[in-house]
């Protein structure tokens, strides 16, 4: 009686209020599944969310959240449904669905909390998410699609269809557009419909597709006596071939129910023990059964007595073979289905392998970019002086550390690394000039004695750096600017940091080319470097090019070594790491010789980066494989792909 006495008040005052109309509205339809709401069971919850989210009521997407976040309570003395904050231990303050009014304060004991299981709460996100899709806020839409990204339904596909005739931002309904192709795949109403979004996806990169279509194409491998002419069979096996074993296909009959289990040795031989009577079995001495033929006649013995199950014979067992047919049963029983995602999938395969290669190329051309800023300077020297300078590495290590140091005084990235870049020139370049000056000027024409210091003086090099920095990695951070990466497609990317260091080669090599070729410096250079003697005799001082070109090459060295620290990590082992691959990139390439360098760093990074391709799980190997092919590379081409004339060359 009271009840309906509240009743009629509320509808009393939905006729004078229109606020209090809809609060009624809302409360009608808790009204109306308020049993089920309040029993909060995950099988019968369904018809309350979807009234609510088919209610086209504002109110309701405010009742859902609430209900999903556990601050829905419902008050037995008035059959109310209100949210509520908490005032104290004790008490509650209430607000009204339709309207947000604060309605005062309650003690929490005179109200029930509902609190929807996970589930519960999952059904109450799907009801949300038509709500989400229309939001004026373009975030909360987007939260909205990465959630049905993360988890569809198909209540989705309808909210996705009826959201995207409303979306304004382009590229939203581009997303929603192709989430709804995605999501009609796999729950689209009528085979033609899936068929069509399933084609449309025909060269589609995204691994979302491949997530998609993938599912349709399951099979399970199943035996019988004959083809079921209602089965969508995806392939026909043959035992005894790599797809179907003979041993596989057997046991695939007895799982069917289709043959009888074969009997193991050990089963047998436990059988024979089991069945041993007066040293006997079946009648036949244990002493006899001392190999297999023996004991598979007494065990036949016993299968003849019923004694234990009836072995298999090999004619049982080709014959099983022979009798039935072994095929791939594809789950989703529309071959129509099953063909389109063929198809589309066959398509996205060789665009992918078109891409792999293309990502693969980009990757090669970078390393040759890293192998080439490492090998350059190496290059200047090596060519022009004939000095086999095994501290190379080192000045790319010493280029690093000074990156790191401009790091620790000046904080912004950008600003430091522009810094590094000329100051490691400087230092590392001061330090070829004086290890010219004090060790190589007196070694030349003596390669094994350079050889020797220059080794030394590596070892040297690397002790001091571990003293100054110590033995762990120091961070070289590249800017803000430089993080991520330049992504193509989901196949195709390329870091920044990486094209970055491209172009610091590509400016490098026109510079050096431009000083070898341009100025005065590269003309007396290239005199020396072709014949010293006649060069002396027209006025250039040998020694002091040798001086110059050795601090030249060094200060290249030191600037590649703030590159390489960008993606590297700065210890005193850095130029270890590049020194074999330096002198592989100037042999190959032509000592001595600019574009000799940047055939061979292409040569190599394309190598590594193709044996790496084809041997993925052995680096050794990889290494191992490209250094035989440069050794029998030199056997035909010992002086490089572009041979240079002069000292360094041997002529």
């Amino acid at each position: 009686m009271f009840r309906h006495l509240i009743s009629a008040v509320c509808l009393l005052v939905s006729l004078t209020c229109p606020a209090a109309a809809q609060d009624a509205t809302i409360q009608d339809l808790l009204q109306e599944h308020r049993d089920i709401i309040l029993d909060s069971s995950r099988r019968t919850i369904g018809p309350a969310i979807d009234a609510l989210g088919n209610s086209d009521l504002p109110a309701a997407q405010t009742v859902l959240e609430k209900w999903q976040n556990k601050e829905m309570w419902y008050r037995e003395s008035d059959d109310g449904f209100y949210y509520a904050e908490e005032v104290d231990r004790d008490t509650l303050r209430l607000f009204d669905f339709a309207t947000n009014e604060d309605l005062g304060e309650a003690p929490e004991d005179d109200l029930e909390q509902l609190k929807p299981n996970s589930g519960i709460r999952g059904l109450i996100g799907a009801a949300l998410v038509q709500f989400q899709l229309k939001s004026d806020d373009k975030t909360t839409r987007i939260a909205a699609l990465d959630g049905i990204a993360r988890d569809a339904e198909e209540s989705h596909l309808a909210a996705l269809r009826s959201a995207i005739e409303q979306e304004t931002d382009a590229d939203v309904a581009a997303r929603m557009a192709r989430l709804e192709r995605l999501l009609t795949i796999e729950f689209g109403a009528t085979d033609e419909e899936r068929v069509e979004a399933i084609e449309s996806f025909k060269g589609d990169l995204g691994v979302d597709v491949r997530a998609a279509l993938n599912p349709i194409l399951v099979t399970r491998r199943e035996a019988a006596d004959a083809l079921p002419d209602d089965a969508n069979i995806a392939n026909e096996l043959r035992p005894g071939t790599d797809a179907l074993t003979q041993d596989e296909a057997y046991t695939l009959l007895v799982e069917e129910s289709l043959a009888e289990p074969r009997i193991s040795t050990a089963d047998r031989d436990a059988a024979l023990v089991a069945n041993i009577q007066d040293r006997k079995v079946a009648g036949i001495p244990v002493g006899r059964l001392n190999n297999d033929t023996e004991r598979d006649a007494a065990y036949a013995a016993l299968a003849d007595l019923s004694l234990v199950p009836p072995t298999v014979t090999e004619e049982d067992f080709n014959a099983a073979l022979d009798n039935h047919v072994f095929f791939d049963r594809y789950l989703q029983p529309s071959s129509a289905l099953t063909d389109a995602a063929q198809d589309t999938l066959r398509s996205i395969e060789l665009k992918v392998a078109l891409n792999r290669f293309a990502d693969l190329t980009l990757d090669a051309m970078s390393l040759a970019s890293i192998y080439f800023l490492a090998a350059i300077g190496l290059a200047v020297t090596f060519g022009v002086m004939g000095v086999i300078n095994m501290a190379h590495g080192e000045f790319i290590m010493m280029g690093a550390y000074t990156g790191y140091v401009v790091q620790q005084i000046i904080p912004d990235y950008t600003v430091s690394i522009v810094v590094a870049l000329p100051l490691a020139f400087c230092v590392t370049f001061a330090a070829g000039v004086a290890m010219e000056r004090l060790v190589i000027r007196w070694l030349y024409n003596s390669p094994l004695e350079t050889l020797l210091a220059t080794f030394g003086i590596s070892i040297a090099l690397q002790q001091i750096a571990k003293n100054i920095f110590g033995t762990q990695a120091r961070p070289l951070t590249s800017p803000g600017w430089l993080d991520g990466a330049l992504v193509f497609n989901d196949v195709v990317s390329i870091s920044y940091i990486r094209i970055a260091i491209f172009a610091l080669a590509i400016i490098f090599a026109v510079l050096v080319m431009f000083i070898m070729n341009r100025t005065r410096l590269g003309l007396e250079v290239r005199a020396v470097t072709q014949n010293p003697a006649m060069a002396s005799s027209m006025g250039i001082n040998p020694d002091r090019i040798n001086m110059l070109t050795f601090g030249l090459g060094s200060g290249i060295a030191g600037i590649a070594g703030v590159a390489i620290g960008l993606f590297s990590k700065v210890t005193s082992e850095l130029g270890q790491d590049y020194i074999v691959q330096s002198f592989m990139t100037v042999v190959i390439g032509g000592v001595g010789n600019i574009w000799g360098t940047i055939a061979g760093a292409t040569l190599i990074g394309f190598l590594q980066k193709g044996i790496e391709w084809m041997n993925p799980s052995n680096s050794l190997a990889a290494q191992t494989y490209m250094i035989i092919f440069i050794i029998i590379f030199i056997q035909f081409r010992p002086r490089g792909i572009i041979a240079l004339k002069g000292r360094a060359a041997g002529a």
